[in-house]
């Protein structure tokens, strides 16, 4: 399924998920005026077409230990070393995000520390001492305001 041939059904669907994932079937088909068996197969499609990427659980990283969540900007001696320098940076468990940029840095990662200290050592001791890392530039998140998925615009002519 191409992402040109999302109709309305599958925006509408897409908006009540997007708001509770965790929503009965059954409560999504009486709201699109559908079967349970359309929404099921409906979802399976998008789920396969790669537009809904996941469906699981956002577990609160305070409540395993991790206070302080981190934005890393990292300048690579060449941008043709980002693969590489990916693969190492998928043995530090703590970050969490991972981003090949255009502006200031080459990526751009998010990781959870536990501490200042735990984050130094992470900073200092490993992804510095990546081969090809030749600046990393911190910027601590003191609080997340907005977490959300993106809007599902659902247009009046669709229907």
């Amino acid at each position: 399924m191409a992402i040109d041939k999302i109709d309305y059904l599958d925006k509408k669907i897409l908006s009540i998920l997007s708001k509770n994932a965790r929503i009965p079937f059954k409560d999504v088909a009486a709201e699109c005026n559908v079967s349970r068996a359309a929404i099921h197969q409906r979802v399976q499609h998008l789920k396969e077409a790669g537009v809904i990427t996941g469906s699981g659980f956002d577990v609160n990283p305070k409540s395993l230990g991790y206070h302080t969540c981190t934005y890393v900007g990292i300048t690579l001696e060449r941008g043709s070393m980002y693969k590489a320098v990916c693969e190492r940076l998928l043995h530090i468990p703590e970050i969490v995000e991972c981003h090949f940029t255009t502006g200031p840095y080459t990526m751009l990662v998010k990781l959870y520390a536990r501490d200042n200290e735990q984050l130094m050592d992470l900073l200092n001791n490993q992804l510095q001492s990546i081969p090809g890392v030749v600046a990393t530039e911190t910027l601590i998140s003191l609080e997340q305001s907005i977490k959300r998925e993106i809007p599902v615009k659902l247009e009046e002519n669709e229907n």
